[in-house]
């Protein structure tokens, strides 16, 4: 699920590898696309969080809903995914962007998918060149084979809490997460009986920690649950996917994304929030 700098650059000239560039900001958009232009990994393509690996926002929705999983997987196979080709993704190097593309493919049955491991900025750092401009692999063919049960609708998990069948945990800076600050969504605060993990403590020197450690630190947090009753949230369905593939990592196998996240919670008022900040 992860692939090394030093393992892409030696693997670089195969023709069955497709790279993808996943940068994105929320504070500006079309900052990834131009960043791309300015100099991304040679042949990579891109994605934009936003344009193709989200839908249209709607008023019950949260900020980065799924898209219609055949559109997008009609947009995969337009963009060169081949269901035997081996897919590397990208960011600026948390990974929390390029985690996205990696739930999704999965979502699509496509299990041949890696991040990288440190992303851009561990590629300049190894001397690895860039190239500007844009990019393309040749169109394909791709027939998505649905897995929905690697996410979870909010009716789902307000069923699921009801019922003690499943652990939320929040990929959000704790300030977000106890409700002390709030800077993009109109509520703060998070969904009674989550635990917090931010995704940024999966990380350390700029890449993944170790499958020990990763495991060490998410035990506590899961206690006796199987992974499959654990949920991912944070915001808008991103950085969750960032612990999802942590737990994938460390062995905890088979969590699920709630898709909506916090955004999408908050949009019916009936819900109920926790906000001790």
């Amino acid at each position: 699920m992860l692939i090394s700098v030093p393992e892409l650059m030696d693997r670089l000239p195969e023709e069955s590898i497709r790279i993808f560039d996943c940068r994105f900001s929320l504070l500006n958009p079309d900052a990834g696309l131009q960043a791309y232009h300015e100099g991304h990994i040679p042949g990579a393509g891109f994605f934009d969080l936003e344009k193709d690996l989200s839908g249209q926002p709607g008023p019950t929705t949260g900020r980065h809903p799924l898209p219609d999983a055949h559109r997008f997987g009609q947009l995969a196979g337009e963009r060169g995914i081949t269901a035997e080709a081996t897919i590397v993704a990208y960011d600026d190097g948390p990974g929390s962007t390029a985690a996205r593309l990696w739930w999704m493919l999965g979502w699509l049955g496509h299990t041949n998918v890696q991040v990288l491991d440190g992303g851009l900025a561990k590629w300049i750092e190894c001397g690895g060149r860039l190239k500007g401009g844009a990019e393309s692999y040749p169109s394909s063919g791709f027939s998505p084979q649905l897995f929905e049960r690697k996410w979870i609708t909010t009716d789902q998990l307000v069923s699921e809490i009801a019922n003690d069948d499943c652990l939320v945990i929040d990929a959000r800076e704790s300030q977000r997460f106890l409700g002390k600050v709030e800077p993009i969504d109109k509520v703060a605060g998070h969904i009674p009986g989550s635990v917090n993990r931010p995704f940024s403590h999966n990380l350390s020197d700029g890449v993944f920690k170790s499958k020990d450690q990763l495991l060490e630190r998410f035990s506590p947090l899961i206690t006796h649950r199987p992974a499959n009753e654990i949920v991912h949230s944070c915001g808008s369905g991103v950085t969750a996917c960032h612990n999802l593939l942590a737990m994938e990592l460390a062995g905890l196998k088979g969590s699920r994304l709630f898709a909506g996240s916090w955004s999408e919670w908050i949009t019916d008022p009936s819900r109920p929030v926790s906000c001790p900040g």
